[in-house]
């Protein structure tokens, strides 16, 4: 994993960016339901009017307010306000207050001029006993001929003001009075309190002059502003997360593809046949995108939902505490459907995978082997083991999707009935004046931004899995060992042994088998002499020559090149000694001139023609209208199976290494051009040491040495005369392919 995570520092900065951007969108979207409280509650309920901090009040009704406190808060109450002065102020000024308050002209008027935080709603429960007492209203004269009716000689105040008993009383009986009214008010809800006590700054506000329509049409107007500037905000946020998420997974797709692609050009056959080409092809490609696709979901739900879900929770609780117990229902709730449906798909996810390996097996078989599939009319089969793959494939996908669509409906009916479950409570708490309208509203929103929270997670439980089995099967390339590697202190060659190869009691078991391919292998091929190995099919001629320049390894022995064991040099110092010719000839997309320059870009276009020219290629090549410029599709495609060798061992002479290898190379040759290019390389390569494998006689039967293997093991060793002389096997396959009078002959 710590490739993974190596991967993920490049974009360490851009992460932080992310995570910072989604706490100020998170800040921005919980704070819009607040908004939509207060526009109800304040901008619509109580007239834009936001607490019971009148800011202008009359001088009478002050006197009046100031009845119900005593001495001390009395004091820290008038020290918050200034008695509007006309010698206070010059003309303009005055006019000014004079418009702003038009009652001015006639009373006396009180103007907040601070904000005292040890008082601040000091005059709320006056605001409450003046309204209660002094209103004309119906209701409140009806509980204030109930609170006179309860008084002492009652009976002679049928017809007295409220208020004006209150004002005769002394200071202690009316502390006596308010006393016994304020223990009966205790049932009462203070936020009821502070709503009538908001309905007296209202209603003072209008005896002044000011015009509270305008009030509440302004406090609307600017909260609806500020929301659409929050909103704005949290818009250009979107955006930005949007923005830096993309790059940052389509960085890590880029990086990592280019991590796994350098790691399994560095890989051994070993590792290529452990994972099989197609799975690696699948895990370069369409993991990748997996990873990509969750990053990009990631970096934009999953590190922001836990943010608004804290946030909604927190919030939630500040709007009432009351109804949390709905917020742990809804909580456990999308928990358990989430629980539920991870449970029945997780263990899918990495089967998914596996069979869109097999799909891509299948598909990379029949494709490359539509030839032989048609040329049997196989046609019928192949389909059906297509067929078998991609409905495994289909049934499985389908099941994963059948059960996360149940995911969206189950949480709208979880969303749905919290939604009902909220207003039958908060239905009640308005009632009995314990909350607001827009603290409901809030509370709903709140509510469902954990919900939606918790859903964005759920969401995640989709993509997270598959992508967390496409980490493990990047990261499982990523960490793969090499069985082949270079030593930590590297040797060089010795010159004096140049080109020589040496194989001392060398074995090799495959990683999957449990047999030995080669065994006990020992020769020398020295510089300037041509060495051969023949065999029937599955002798280990091919993993024989492939040891040499490592790719395989020996289980047991030792390799030397130029009197050095290889694994004691470096792979590149070796691979620069060997022009590898393999027994399929490859060939890149391209030009013929980038193919032959393939080993190394600085080779001279005549070092290019005659490495051309010797192995019998320079004809056709010139025969095309570009020459050497003449494209090349991807595998080569567009030339001959001969053509397509002869260039593969052009590109290998025009190296002009010490050591030749090829392997079965020219078996798509016809006889006549097999002889001329093996004379011609002969002539080119006489200080080179020549390793050649090859079915036919014709091919080796000039060899200094020929190597005859059987079954892992040397059984013939000589010249071709000598080999037929006194090796069976040898025998039998040149009797196979001379005639009898050419194996009397010889």
């Amino acid at each position: 994993m710590k490739h993974i995570l190596k991967i993920f520092k490049k974009s360490i900065f851009s992460i932080l960016l992310i995570i910072g951007l989604l706490i100020a969108q998170a800040i921005c979207d919980l704070s819009l339901p607040q908004f939509t409280s207060n526009i109800i509650n304040v901008g619509v309920q109580q007239g834009g009017i936001e607490d019971s901090n009148i800011k202008i009040v009359r001088k009478d009704t002050m006197s009046d307010l100031l009845l119900f406190v005593n001495q001390e808060d009395k004091d820290k109450i008038l020290n918050q306000y200034e008695l509007l002065d006309e010698k206070n102020y010059n003309d303009k000024e005055w006019e000014k207050l004079e418009k702003k308050y038009p009652l001015l002209k006639e009373e006396e008027l009180y103007r907040l001029k601070k904000v005292d935080k040890e008082v601040d709603n000091a005059l709320s429960l006056p605001m409450f006993y003046e309204l209660l007492f002094a209103s004309k209203e119906e209701e409140y004269v009806k509980i204030q001929q109930q609170i006179i009716n309860g008084l002492p000689n009652s009976e002679n105040m049928s017809n007295a003001d409220l208020m004006t008993i209150i004002k005769l009383m002394d200071q202690e009986t009316r502390e006596k009075f308010l006393s016994a009214i304020l223990e009966k008010l205790n049932e009462m809800p203070e936020s009821l309190i502070t709503q009538q006590a908001v309905n007296f700054v209202k209603q003072e506000y209008a005896v002044i002059g000011i015009n509270t329509d305008n009030m509440q049409t302004n406090y609307i107007f600017t909260s609806g502003l500020t929301m659409l500037t929050i909103a704005l905000v949290s818009m250009a946020t979107t955006i930005g997360v949007g923005f830096l998420g993309s790059r940052v997974a389509a960085r890590f797709a880029r990086d990592a593809r280019e991590e796994i692609y350098n790691k399994v050009l560095h890989f051994s056959t070993t590792e290529i046949k452990k994972f099989g080409v197609a799975s690696l092809v699948t895990r370069s490609t369409n993991d990748i995108q997996q990873v990509q696709m969750m990053l990009v979901f990631a970096l934009r739900i999953i590190f922001y939902a836990p943010i608004i879900g804290v946030g909604g929770v927190i919030k939630a609780m500040g709007a009432n505490r009351s109804m949390a117990w709905i917020i742990a229902v809804a909580v456990l709730a999308v928990f358990s459907l989430v629980i539920l449906l991870f449970a029945l798909v997780m263990p899918k996810f990495k089967k998914v995978q596996n069979l869109i390996d097999r799909v891509n097996l299948v598909m990379r078989e029949i494709i490359s082997g539509i030839p032989v599939v048609r040329a049997f009319s196989n046609q019928r089969h192949e389909e059906k083991r297509f067929d078998e793959a991609s409905t495994a494939l289909k049934k499985t996908l389908l099941f994963v999707d059948r059960v996360m669509a149940c995911m969206m409906p189950s949480m709208m009916f979880i969303m749905n009935s919290v939604t009902i479950l909220i207003v039958w409570q908060a239905s009640h708490s308005i009632d009995e004046g314990l909350m607001q309208v827009g603290d409901m509203l809030a509370f709903i929103q709140y509510t469902m931004q954990i919900i939606m929270s918790f859903l964005m997670i759920s969401m995640s439980s989709v993509m997270l899995p598959r992508a967390g089995v496409s980490v493990g099967r990047i990261a499982e390339v990523l960490n793969t060992k090499n069985s082949v590697i270079d030593p930590e202190n590297a040797i060089e060659f010795d010159e004096k042994k140049k080109g020589e190869v040496e194989f001392r009691n060398v074995s090799f078991c495959y990683f999957d088998s449990d047999a030995n391919t080669l065994s006990d292998i020992s020769f020398i091929a020295e510089s300037g002499k041509t060495t051969a190995f023949i065999g029937s099919t599955g002798s280990g001629k091919s993993t024989l020559i492939n040891l040499i320049p490592r790719f395989f390894d020996a289980t047991k022995g030792e390799i030397l090149v130029g009197g050095v064991p290889i694994k004691e040099v470096s792979q590149e110092k070796l691979h620069e000694k060997i022009g590898y010719v393999p027994q399929r000839g490859v060939l890149f997309s391209g030009t013929i001139a980038s193919n032959i320059k393939y080993g190394d870009d600085s080779i001279s276009d005549e070092q290019m023609k005659k490495a051309a020219e010797i192995a019998q290629s320079l004809d056709f090549i010139l025969a095309k209208e570009d020459g050497f410029n003449s494209s090349i599709a991807q595998g080569g495609t567009n030339v001959s199976g001969g053509q397509k060798q002869r260039l593969s061992i052009a590109r290998a002479i025009a190296l002009n290494p010490e050591i030749y290898i090829f392997d079965d190379s020219f078996s798509a040759l016809d006889f006549k051009t097999d002889k001329a290019l093996r004379q011609a390389l002969a002539k080119y390569t006489k200080k080179a040491t020549i390793l050649i494998v090859a079915q036919r006689i014709s091919t080796i039967m000039n060899a200094d040495q020929i190597i005859v293997l059987d079954e892992g093991k040397i059984v013939g060793r000589g010249t071709h005369k000598e080999l037929l002389k006194n090796c069976s096997v040898y025998y039998e396959i040149a009797s196979s392919q001379l005639s009898k009078e050419e194996l009397e002959h010889e």
